[in-house]
């Protein structure tokens, strides 16, 4: 069988490496989005929407910052944490409102937003952001 679609091994371990360190910047990103959502749900008593997106202005400067100097070593500029935050501030809010809609408990609107920003997140930054 011809393998059409062939990248080098250094390509695969790159990304892996690049990966890797996405997802452990990821890890204190969520603590800290978790962890602020929580604190807006049940002191404030806000909605979902409202609350996932501060929460998620909050975890999402921590993470460009990061990011830039330690995952993709590249320069963090306006224009980058203009883009990165607009393109994960709309999934952020829509991932809230869809939630307020069906009216998903907040625990599983956080679980699959952080699971999809890791991933939407991830070919972003690395495609569009950094590249």
């Amino acid at each position: 069988m011809i393998d059409f679609i062939s990248f080098p091994k250094s390509l695969i371990e790159f990304m892996i490496k690049i990966f890797s360190r996405y997802v452990s910047v990821g890890v204190i990103n969520t603590l800290i989005h978790w962890g602020v959502f929580a604190v807006i749900i049940y002191y404030f008593d806000a909605k979902q929407s409202v609350a996932n997106l501060i929460s998620f202005f909050v975890a999402v400067t921590f993470s460009f910052f990061i990011n830039a100097k330690f995952t993709f070593k590249s320069e963090a500029t306006s224009f980058k944490y203009l883009i990165f935050v607009t393109f994960m501030g709309v999934m952020a809010f829509t991932t809230g409102k869809i939630a307020d809609y069906l009216s998903i408990p907040g625990i599983a609107t956080l679980i699959f937003f952080s699971g999809i920003s890791l991933v939407l997140g991830f070919a972003y930054s690395n495609f569009v952001v950094f590249k």
